[in-house]
This record gives structure tokens, sequence and C-alpha cells, in this order.
């Protein structure tokens, strides 16, 4: 009498084995080839590129002047200064508060605007969404302004609209979409395409594939670096303020200027806990979101 075990009676097909072989030749073949192959660097170009980025690095040290002996000579003299930071003084805090609340506000309304006008031009820059008449000016259009530094953009609209806070939203406003919108353009682009490719085929319009197919994935990267465009933010109107487009910048030129090394101490330790907090809330979030 022949007795059968669990493993006997089990068809072949059903067999761990059996089902990953049957997965796998349904793949294409060069899908395949490319999972099983292991990720290598190729000799030859990696042999070559090791001393080409050493002489390109030490040809740029060579043009700037870097010099880490001249570095550790200055080393007395930065910590002198640094010395002269302590004790800080807190006699203005009042003022201090008051100006990094400017600051935050200022950040606050940039981060929405740019955001709002980078998603909007994101979808013009991402290739397959837009269509190429508008695809390449919207590229272009972020490449330029992410090439002009906010300080400038800061300047010029100091002289349109005046000094204040109002001249430092509209800077930041403005670099956000350069720098923020390419990369909203760049998740899109990175989306999985076969709901899009579905939603082609069963006739989805534009809209119907940017809003069910598009969104719904990038959703969570867009609100990460919306995130982190507001900490950007924050640290960039503490700058701006150095030519009078508002926030706290003006205040710690101020105090530079005029040797109040108390007072200076005072407001970068304010500036690295309202950072400290916006880092901190921003990783909780993300946190959430992911």
């Amino acid at each position: 009498m022949s007795t059968t075990t669990p493993e006997s009676r089990t068809p072949a097909s059903t067999t761990p084995e059996s089902r990953t072989k049957r997965e796998q030749s349904t793949l294409p073949t060069a899908d395949r080839a490319r999972l099983e192959r292991a990720f290598s660097i190729p000799r030859t170009r990696f042999l070559i590129g090791i001393p080409v980025a050493i002489i390109v690095l030490f040809w740029s040290a060579g043009g700037v002047g870097f010099d880490f002996l001249k570095l550790g000579e200055g080393a007395i003299n930065m910590g002198e200064f640094l010395s002269r930071l302590f004790p800080p003084d807190f006699s203005k805090i009042g003022i201090i508060l008051t100006l990094l609340l400017e600051t935050l506000q200022m950040a606050i309304i940039a981060t929405v605007l740019g955001a709002v006008l980078s998603l909007i031009v994101a979808f013009g820059a991402a290739s397959n969404i837009a269509p190429r008449w508008l695809y390449y000016p919207s590229r272009w259009m972020m490449n330029i302004i992410r090439s002009v530094p906010d300080l400038v953009f800061a300047l010029m609209f100091v002289s349109a609209v005046g000094l204040g806070p109002f001249a430092g939203i509209l800077a930041m406003t403005l670099g956000s979409l350069g720098s923020i919108g390419k990369i909203f353009a760049e998740v899109m682009e990175s989306v999985d395409r076969g709901p899009i490719t579905a939603m082609h085929a069963v006739g989805a319009s534009k809209r119907q594939v940017i809003q069910y197919g598009v969104l719904p994935q990038a959703a969570p990267l867009l609100v990460s670096y919306t995130l982190l465009l507001f900490e950007g933010n924050v640290r960039g109107a503490t700058i701006l303020g150095l030519v009078g487009a508002g926030g706290i910048g003006l205040e710690l030129t101020t105090a530079m200027r005029m040797y109040d090394y108390g007072h200076l101490s005072a407001i970068i330790i304010c500036i690295i806990v309202l950072v400290t907090a916006i880092d901190q809330g921003s990783a909780l979030i993300r946190r959430r979101i992911t």
C-alpha cells in the first residue's frame, strides 16, 4: 500500500518554483534580462573617470584659490569672531520676534503662490503631459528664471514696489517658479505610465488623465517638495532682507555693521530655533503622507 505525502499531492504547477518560472516566462526577454542583471559600473569608464574627476577637482581648487593651509591659519580669526557672539543679548527680543513673524508670513505667502504657479507651469513642462510646442517654452522659461539669483529679483521688485516685505514675497515667488517648478515637472514625468496608457485607451480626456492618472501618483512628492520649498523660503526671506525686501535680514545686517555682536547672536539663535521647528514639523508631515 503506497502512501502519499502532502508534497506529492501538490500539483507541480502550484509549487513556488513553477509559479516563479511561469511568471518569468511571461516577461519580455529584454525586461527579464534587465531585472536579472546586477548593478555594475563599466570598468573602463570607471577607471577613466577617476583621474578625470581628480584633475577637474584640482583644476577647480586652483582656479578659486582653495587652500586648506590658509583655512587653518584663519581658524584663529574665526574662533575670535565666534567668541564675540557670546553672551547673546536678548534685550531686543520683541523686535526680533516681530521681524521673525514677518519673515514667516512672507515665507507662507510666497510658498503658496510659488507652489500654485509652479504646479501650473509644471503641467506644461512635463513631457508625458504637454505637447512639444508647450514643453520647450515652459522649460526655457524655468531655466531663465532659475539662472537669476533671488537677490536680483528682490532688487528689481524693490525698485518697482518699494522697500518692504511685498517686494520680498514677489522675489521668492518668482524664484520658486524656476526651482520647484522643474522638480514638480520631473515628479510628474516619473509617474507610472500604466494608468495613463489605460486611460488613453478608454478615451479619457487630457484633464481626466491629469486628474485621475498623474496627480494621485505625484501628490505625496508634490507635498513633500512644497514643504521643502517652505523651509527654503524661510531662509531666503532672511537673506532678502539684506536689500530691504522685508524680514529679519535688515536687522541682521544692521547688527553686523554696528558690531553689535550680542544682538547679532540673539538674532541667529532665534533664526536657528525657527528653522529647526519648521524642519521638525515638515518631517512629521512627510512621514504622515508617505
